[in-house]
């Protein structure tokens, strides 16, 4: 399994500090631990323990999702049709990562 890469999807800057729209790219490596890059006018690289971490600090009760960037190789959890990080997104905001758009 290769490291999963994502962005941070924020619809509302509740801080008034990072704007809206993608606002960060992250990597989520196989042992769960996470890197990421904010963008901005002052960017800056952390490195988290996992996702869950980044999101009850940044999701902002649902104001910043995970966009996942490569799905490809992630295998959907058993009984669902959620992937992994989508499972956890939920249970740290109670929200869905994204929905699909149809076409």
């Amino acid at each position: 399994m290769k490291p999963q890469t994502f962005e941070l999807l924020r619809y509302t800057d509740i801080s008034g500090v990072s704007g809206t729209g993608i606002v960060a790219e992250g990597c989520v490596f196989t042992d769960g631990s996470v890197a990421l890059r904010w963008h901005g006018a002052n960017p800056s690289t952390a490195v988290w323990p996992d996702l869950d971490s980044i999101l009850a600090v940044h999701g902002h009760c649902g104001a910043t999702v995970v966009r996942w960037l490569d799905v490809s190789e992630m295998e959907p959890v058993p009984g669902t049709d959620l992937l992994p990080g989508e499972v956890a997104h939920i249970l740290a905001t109670g929200r869905l990562t994204h929905k699909a758009v149809s076409a």
